[in-house]
């Protein structure tokens, strides 16, 4: 289990604290407004209302007892940044800075975050790839040039198996498992059977992939 701090309870700050209480983190949540630290203290082990600007604030926090320090701030580019400078200052472990455009990324950067969180580009990126294929049922980005697909089953491939398709060799493309409804088989051989009804997880480079797939 992780202590994380989290500073800013707008709507992606929130979501933060919920998914985190799920996954059985320790939580303390901090924002300025009080309406908002209310509304998230259901979900964390505890909330405070304060200035993360302010350095005196912070340090009574004890910063360097945290795991991992989140600024989720969205609104105010200049209390994220001075947000993220004094917790850095302040001893903290690891903090990560939500930023909203590229040049707030490289500032936050070059100003004490370890890593930098782009919710709005990051959902674009994925809403644009999801669909930009009617093949493409989920993606993740390993890196830039490495990603991991679902991808539903070309028919000609229905009946057929890994080994006889010989995809590694042909595409340099890895298939991990399968997928039907929610269950997940993640052993595979090259006996596997491709079945009507399934997708199927691939990992490979991009551009393997789209030319295999023809995305």
């Amino acid at each position: 289990m992780k202590t994380v701090l989290v500073i800013g309870l707008g709507r992606f700050g929130r979501h933060i604290c919920m998914e985190l209480t799920k996954l059985k983190q320790e939580v303390m949540a901090v924002d300025k407004k009080e309406d908002c630290v209310n509304a998230v203290l259901p979900f964390v082990t505890s909330g405070i209302i304060g200035d993360s600007t302010r350095e005196d604030f912070l340090r009574s926090l004890g910063i360097s007892n945290y795991d991992l320090c989140i600024v989720a701030i969205g609104d105010d580019f200049q209390s994220s940044l001075e947000t993220t400078c004094l917790l850095k200052e302040l001893g903290a472990k690891e903090v990560v800075s939500r930023a909203s455009r590229d040049v707030h990324a490289k500032f936050l950067l070059r100003n004490g975050a370890d890593h930098v969180v782009y919710p709005e580009k990051q959902i674009a990126d994925w809403t644009a790839i999801r669909y930009s294929s009617d093949m493409i049922s989920d993606y993740f980005e390993l890196n830039e040039n490495y990603s991991m697909f679902e991808l539903k089953i070309p028919d000609a491939w229905v009946g057929m198996s890994i080994g006889k398709l010989d995809i590694r060799k042909k595409y340099k493309i890895n298939i991990l498992g399968f997928k039907r409804g929610n269950e997940f088989t993640l052993e595979t051989t090259p006996d596997t059977v491709f079945k009507s009804g399934e997708t199927m997880l691939v990992v490979g480079r991009n551009q393997d992939i789209q030319k295999c797939f023809h995305l």
